[in-house]
């Protein structure tokens, strides 16, 4: 779910979609060459129609997949290439779960792209030293759909639906963050920025063995939170 934030930011450059378009989240079935998918959100249930701006900060499955067929399997395939995530196949390959996050990435790679919304639509790829070259700069997304997506994403009462008003998303400073699980709770991930710095955290076995009952919200988040509040001790948060 760490990617649908890109998926968003794709349909707001479009004009396809807006952060106060209205959109169904119901039961879906898409045909596949291999079959019917039934996308699910995580807690089973569903919401009705709601704006957009709450489908992605509470992470609604159902409308992330609705927004994939509206851009296109292959723009979204372009833009996570342009954003340098690596080993990718093509875009069939993935379907339309490639907008709940079917995608194998990195810690490394996903702290970069989410770089993007914190610098205002503009991607760099990062260095280990300020001693290495940095790398020409592109242009993403324009610097509305950035600071619209950097809005929702920090906006609690838009993700209270799925994650209540007090969880570990909630910071003493300024800040966007997402959270995902991966397939059988494989992995778990929350990747978020405050005005000065961009924090990646990743949880889960380094075998690939799936953990039991421990999601984004109940692993990654809480270091992630500790951490972006550790740092807003030292550096001024007041705006993005």
């Amino acid at each position: 779910s760490t990617l649908k934030p890109f998926l968003y930011a794709l349909a707001f450059e479009k004009k396809i979609i807006t952060p106060d378009t209205s959109i169904d989240d119901s039961p879906i079935d898409i045909p596949t060459h291999s079959g019917i998918y039934r996308p699910a959100n995580y807690e089973k249930d569903y919401h009705g129609i709601v704006p957009v701006k709450i489908a992605l900060a509470s992470s609604l499955n159902v409308p992330a997949v609705r927004v994939l067929n509206l851009v296109g399997i292959e723009s979204f395939f372009k833009l996570l290439s342009d954003l340098k995530f690596r080993d990718l196949h093509y875009p069939h390959f993935y379907g339309p779960s490639l907008a709940l996050g079917s995608l194998d990435v990195t810690l490394w790679d996903l702290s970069a792209a989410f770089r993007v919304f914190a610098n205002g639509g503009i991607f760099s790829e990062l260095k280990l030293s300020g001693d290495e070259k940095i790398e020409s700069k592109l242009r993403i997304f324009s610097e509305n759909t950035a600071k619209e997506i950097s809005e929702i994403l920090s906006d609690r009462d838009y993700r209270s639906p799925t994650f209540g008003l007090e969880n570990p998303l909630s910071t003493k400073y300024l800040s966007s963050v997402k959270t995902g699980t991966s397939k059988d709770m494989r992995d778990n991930w929350c990747v978020g920025f405050s005005k000065t710095h961009t924090v990646g955290v990743w949880v889960g076995n380094f075998s690939g063995e799936p953990m039991w009952n421990v999601s984004g919200i109940t692993g990654a988040a809480p270091i992630w939170r500790e951490l972006i509040d550790w740092l807003g001790e030292y550096y001024s948060n007041e705006k993005f």
